[in-house]
């Protein structure tokens, strides 16, 4: 425990040194990038996928009700 109790958590002492990360701060924030940059491929494609779905059933229905 820290002064008065209260534990100490923070590890850094500047945001520079948190950034550097002991010399391995480009390769944390590289790869948190990638994490992010792939989560955010796969909801672009899943909502691509989505529409392309909702436009097949759309076209579909207009085929059936013309042909009834």
């Amino acid at each position: 425990m820290g002064e008065g109790g209260v534990a100490h958590l923070v590890k850094f002492e500047s945001w520079g040194e948190f950034i550097a990360m002991g010399g391995h701060g480009p390769y944390v924030f590289a790869a948190y990038g990638l994490v992010i940059l792939g989560l955010v491929g796969m909801v672009l494609i899943a909502r691509a996928n989505m529409n392309a779905a909702r436009e097949t059933i759309r076209q579909r229905a207009l085929i059936d009700e013309v042909s009834s």
